[in-house]
């Protein structure tokens, strides 16, 4: 019995079949788990051609029906195709999960595996227009299986019953040792006066998990003659999207305003909570969600973590938490 579970997709006309046993491979940040998999074949239907598989890491700029124009939609931010069949003798050793589908596949199932590299984005996509069904545009991950004369033929049309393709996904996978949270201050020095309004904010841990409200502290040392009467706490999430260039969208996700007054000449201190939740921002496009397998729900973008300087392509998300002081009054 298989402890397994299955994903198959079988070419229009039956002759591949394409295995894998999950969907979801984690990025551990100094390596990314195995992508591997077996494909079936029928060898009468391939008329001396073979087979290959490819794993792509793909920009998708939105709606496939465009393609009429001839414009293409997707950019390979990176792509490895393997000779599956015939087997080109390269002995590997199978994993666990080749040996459960080649016993339940019989002996017209060959294994094939892909290691990514560590500097890929993570499937991420930008969320739609509400009442927008098109494809999403974002980063995403396929396994394509094909029949082909030629791994990479630029004149070799192949045709759409020769393929049999799974969306995978690659997460982020978050340490649970989290390191201690960042800390930043600033002084605000006001015409007319020669003392400062003190700002201290730091949060308690650096890692937060979907749906973990954040809690952030805030010292103030109000040295002036002013009075600050609100505190505003906001979380920012900063996308950067880079493909030819490199833009940076920045979206507030959640903002309270909490009614505090903190006289001239006085100190404060409190936390505050505040916690982000995609289902409040539902309306705003462009917001960057974990990639999506079909429509299930999905949560805000985990951050990037990535190792020193790598130069990773696609989409970057970063969240930023901001603490505003409300001053009423001139100067």
């Amino acid at each position: 019995s298989s402890l397994f579970r299955v994903f198959k997709k079988t070419s229009g006309n039956g002759h591949i079949s394409l295995y894998l046993g999950k969907r979801d491979f984690v990025d551990y940040i100094d390596s990314v788990e195995v992508v591997d998999g077996v494909v079936k074949v029928d060898p009468s239907g391939l008329n001396g051609r073979k087979v290959f598989v490819y794993l792509a890491c793909v920009f998708r700029y939105g709606c496939e029906d465009l393609d009429v124009i001839g414009l293409s939609f997707r950019r390979d931010i990176w792509i490895q195709h393997v000779q599956v069949y015939p087997p080109t003798g390269e002995s590997t050793t199978k994993s666990p999960l080749q040996e459960s589908l080649l016993n339940k596949v019989g002996e017209q199932g060959f294994p094939f595996a892909f290691q990514m590299p560590t500097n890929l984005p993570c499937s991420v996509a930008l969320q739609p227009l509400p009442n927008n069904s098109g494809k999403a545009c974002g980063v995403e991950f396929e396994v394509k299986g094909y029949v082909a004369n030629a791994p990479l033929s630029t004149d070799e049309v192949i045709d759409k019953k020769d393929t049999c393709r799974l969306m995978i996904r690659k997460i982020q996978f978050a340490s649970p040792h989290s390191k201690p949270g960042p800390k930043t201050d600033m002084s605000k020095q006001f015409v007319m006066t020669d003392k400062p309004l003190h700002l201290d904010v730091s949060l308690e841990k650096e890692t937060y998990y979907h749906g973990d409200p954040i809690t952030v502290k805030v010292k103030i040392n109000n040295e002036t003659t002013k009075v600050v009467k609100k505190i505003k706490v906001s979380v920012e999430q900063l996308v950067n999207v880079v493909l030819y260039s490199s833009d940076t969208y920045t979206k507030t996700i959640c903002s309270e305003e909490f009614g505090e007054t903190i006289n001239a000449n006085s100190t404060f201190e409190k936390s505050f909570q505040i916690t982000p939740l995609l289902s409040n921002n539902k309306e705003k496009w462009g917001l960057a969600v974990d990639g999506q397998l079909k429509h299930e729900d999905t949560h805000l973008a985990s951050t990037t973590l990535s190792q020193g300087e790598k130069e990773i392509q696609g989409i970057l998300v970063s969240y930023k938490v901001k603490v505003t002081l409300v001053v009423p009054g001139k100067g």
